[in-house]
């Protein structure tokens, strides 16, 4: 099979565009970083993608808002290729402050707020998982790190309930194998519905505020070392791979 190229934005500030790469790439795509400027000189350079993803990190250091000013840009400058692109058969992916830049953007509904606990907040969370997405396929929960200090998913009631209707409500904040260690409560911003995530056309699209490409390797695990002993007494082998590398490898299945 021919590898799915997968594009990872980049630029003012997204930071996350390497651990990004290494994760489509360590799951069977070829992927490259492309700077927004050389997009907006090129935009034709989408059509030799099939994936793209809008990377974490604090683009324009969030002075107007978490994502805006990028979104904006985003908007602005590449909103109609981004439709063309969204209107293949095509998967793309916000986390983080992409998820920020998404819904300012108009690439995804709702919106992301300050957390509730007025704070920076850097912590691993677990998640379940409530959609059919492409991206989430054979996927029922799974824990992962967030770091955000506007991660509050709000919506209107009329955007909440066409969510639901469409099953889009993709990911919500759970207690489970890892907060249960924590005195810290399973949803960590205030998230309206406990929402951590959610899509857009029929799954082809997400945008999540946890870091996936930040729990790709069994040893991203806060508690691996105890996992590690428990399954030495078990006689069993350690593995490899984090429960966040699946979501890369989903999108790599989807183009097979």
């Amino acid at each position: 099979m021919k590898k799915p190229n997968a594009l990872i934005f980049s630029g003012y500030g997204l930071n996350c565009e390497e651990e990004t790469k290494v994760a489509f790439e360590v799951a069977g795509a070829k992927a490259d970083i492309v700077h927004i400027n050389d997009l907006i000189s090129k935009p034709s350079i989408l059509k030799n993608y099939q994936i793209a993803a809008i990377p974490g990190g604090f683009a324009y250091g969030d002075d107007t808002g978490a994502g805006k000013a990028y979104g904006a840009k985003l908007k602005q400058h590449l909103g109609e290729e981004i439709e063309k692109f969204l209107e293949r058969d095509t998967l793309l992916i916000a986390i983080c402050n992409g998820f920020q830049v998404a819904t300012s953007a108009g690439i995804l509904p709702g919106a992301l707020i300050a957390n509730d606990n007025a704070r920076y907040t850097c912590r691993w969370v677990d998640l379940k998982v409530t959609s059919n997405s492409p991206w989430l396929r054979g996927i029922k929960q799974l824990s992962v790190p967030i770091a955000h200090g506007e991660g509050k998913y709000v919506a209107s009631k009329e955007t909440l309930n066409k969510l639901k209707k469409e099953k889009a409500l993709a990911l919500t904040y759970v207690k489970g194998d890892v907060s249960k260690h924590f005195d810290l409560p399973a949803n960590p911003n205030g998230s309206t519905l406990n929402i951590a995530g959610v899509t857009a056309r029929n799954g082809r699209v997400i945008g999540l505020m946890p870091h996936p490409e930040r729990a790709t390797r069994f040893t991203h695990l806060p508690h691996w070392t105890y996992l590690k002993e428990k399954l030495v007494r078990e006689w069993k082998k350690m593995p490899t791979d984090g429960p966040g590398i699946q979501i890369f490898k989903n999108a790599v299945q989807y183009f097979k």
